[in-house]
């Protein structure tokens, strides 16, 4: 019985593991397909638009600056050991555009937006909002899901886009000011080490990694238990769940774009 007790502990978590997994696939391809099918309603796409776009960008930015600035720095400091320090202009760019920009962004996403779209959902289903909603024959999946996930599928690529600039400019005001690099040497350097596929991978990450944020903010809020003690556990099953997808999202996109 001892040898035995971990193997069932373990299937015990496989089988739990592959359900939850079917749940949330189904969730989304349920969630994907009210997207493109009427009735749509424009309020509520403005109104995620608005909070997951337009009032995540200072959080976005001022990640993206200060994160370009601490590259800098660290890539001068160890490129010195080797007679490195030039390159300090390349690393920063490649290393903003292609994981640390999109990354960052998609973290600081599932810890504002998923967070708080899980509350706002969960909340709802434990003062029974949501059974009121199917009363007026009005589909939640449609009203309350497919419009978030639109959202953050259309707005976090370009906060992707607006962190990787401010990170690059943090890595240069850092460098041209602290470090007596060239300006327009440090420029030119970034505008020539980094290719459109470096470019067209961060947007494409960005985009996943929106869509993930949301998606497990609206599946964690429609599956919360009842109670202050439900909403409180959707959060942070919403906010674990979407870090860590997003992580083993990015090391999938990392190696569909850059190992063919």
């Amino acid at each position: 019985m001892i040898i035995l007790s971990p193997l069932g502990w373990l299937g015990r978590s496989t089988l739990y593991f592959l359900a939850a997994t079917g749940r949330i696939t189904l969730f989304a391809l349920q969630a994907f397909s009210h997207i493109f099918r009427p009735p749509w309603y424009p309020r509520e796409l403005f109104n995620a638009l608005m909070q997951i776009g337009w009032l995540s960008l200072p959080v976005v930015g001022m990640t993206a600056l200060f994160t370009g600035g601490a590259l800098a720095l660290q890539i001068y400091s160890g490129g010195s050991r080797f007679n490195a320090e030039a390159v300090v202009p390349q690393i920063v760019a490649i290393g903003m555009v292609r994981e640390l920009g999109p990354v960052m962004a998609g973290l600081m996403i599932a810890a504002r937006v998923t967070s708080s779209i899980a509350a706002e959902i969960a909340t709802m289903k434990v003062t029974e909002q949501i059974d009121a909603l199917v009363t007026l024959s009005t589909d939640p999946m449609k009203y309350l899901v497919a419009p978030r996930v639109l959202a953050a599928l259309l707005t976090v690529p370009v906060l992707v886009g607006v962190g990787d600039i401010i990170g690059i400019a943090g890595g240069y005001t850092v460098a041209v000011q602290s470090l007596g690099f060239n300006p327009a040497a440090y420029l030119q350097n970034t505008v020539d080490f980094l290719e459109p596929l470096d470019i067209i991978s961060s947007l494409a990450k960005g985009a996943a990694f929106g869509v993930i944020a949301a998606m497990m903010g609206c599946y964690f809020g429609m599956a919360s238990g009842r109670g202050a003690m439900g909403v409180g556990r959707a959060t942070k099953d919403s906010v674990e769940t979407a870090a860590v997808l997003i992580l083993a999202a990015n090391f999938a996109l990392t190696g569909v774009f850059f190992s063919l």
